[in-house]
């Protein structure tokens, strides 16, 4: 499903240093402050879990940062959002900037020794306000705007609470339920629009590594296309598909025979549909029930199951994508933030028809990450 830093470190010769200044007649080295170290702090996740936050206080810098415990440089992964430490690690950072050298390392250990299997954070989508409720704002943000978000789709995606034309906030497309639910809701206004909702946890929170799972219900019919997937944090400055893309629930259309979801993977040469795996559910099942979406993810390996994990349906590794021209493994290369959403039409299931039903409802009862 396709979804979709300049650092001047400068040594003058001759002529203007990069702060500005007038010619010289013979090299000479601008004496720039460092960038502030980064300062790395966290807030408490489950049982042991940290979600980690960098910072510096210089102005216009950018972070670069590595878990391995070995030294940033500007090509190691940008921060971008905070992540989940769940596992022995260190975080190194540095930061740089224009009109700055090099910061100092900024590091700090974790020693969690959390046991594999171990739930480390989750969203359970409770609700005991006695309304309908926006999902939990340090974690989720959206997509919003119409454009066919580059599959020709006809909705427009609506914010929680959105007034803006043709979203409705009497009729929200995303909200938490006093049942305990996300919804995420397709509709079609009396002008013949069509709404529904992209929500995601982009710059708020992120992962890497580790059993994610969704608990979900979708709707099955003609135009509908809901889909849980993950994007990496480094489409902030890599664009699709070089960021990586991991699809754990994605399908289309009214049920069939047998049911079924798609799990796939897309990144740098290699997207569409020859990089995945359909699941069909067993007989009497279909995706209009409720299930459990998972994803296994390691170093090297990407693996899908629906509804037992030890049992996956799809298993991809570096060497899944070894006969695409220029293809190369994204999913190691830093977090990744998590995406649900309901689209309707595009390329894919084609527009709706007189039998697709407004309102429809994508439910999900739980977001949760385990420790492999």
């Amino acid at each position: 499903m396709f979804r979709r830093i300049l650092f001047l470190l400068c040594t003058v010769t001759a002529i203007a240093g990069c702060g500005g200044g007038g010619a010289g007649t013979g090299t000479t080295t601008q004496n720039n402050p460092p960038a502030a170290t980064p300062t790395i702090s966290t807030t408490n996740a489950q049982n042991g879990a940290v979600i980690v936050s960098l910072a510096t206080t210089t102005g216009g810098a950018t972070i670069n940062y590595t878990l391995d415990g070995s030294t940033p440089t500007t090509s190691s992964p940008v921060y971008e959002a905070p992540f989940l430490v769940a596992a022995n690690l260190t975080v190194n950072a540095i930061a740089t900037a224009p009109n700055f050298t090099k910061s100092s390392v900024g590091t700090q250990s974790f020693t969690p020794n959390i046991p594999s299997g171990t739930l480390v954070w989750s969203d359970e989508f409770n609700d005991s306000t006695g309304s309908n409720n926006q999902p939990n704002p340090s974690f989720w943000t959206y997509d919003t705007g119409a454009g066919g978000w580059g599959n020709n789709e006809l909705e427009n995606y609506c914010a929680w609470n959105s007034s803006v034309s043709p979203c409705d906030p009497a009729n929200p497309n995303v909200f938490v339920g006093i049942d305990g639910y996300l919804h995420i809701v397709a509709t079609q206004t009396p002008e013949g629009d069509y709404n529904s909702a992209r929500i995601k946890t982009q710059g708020l929170f992120s992962f890497e590594y580790g059993r994610f799972e969704m608990r979900a219900m979708v709707p099955e019919a003609q135009g509908f296309w809901p889909a849980g997937w993950l994007l990496g944090n480094s489409i902030a400055t890599l664009n699709w598909p070089g960021c990586g893309e991991m699809d754990v629930l994605e399908r289309v259309n009214a049920a069939g025979n047998p049911d079924w979801n798609a799990g796939s993977i897309h990144g740098p040469g290699f997207t569409g549909s020859d990089i995945g795996t359909q699941y069909d559910f067993p007989s009497g099942q279909t995706a209009a029930g409720w299930h459990t979406y998972g994803m296994i993810w390691s170093k090297g390996s990407v693996s899908y199951y629906i509804d037992d994990p030890t049992h996956p349906y799809a298993t991809f590794t570096p060497s899944s994508i070894g006969g695409f021209n220029g293809a190369s493994w994204p999913f190691d290369s830093g977090p990744s933030f998590i995406i649900m959403n309901l689209a309707v039409g595009g390329g894919w299931p084609g527009p709706p028809s007189s039998t697709t039903p407004f309102p429809s409802s994508m439910l999900v009862d739980y977001v949760r990450i385990y420790t492999n």
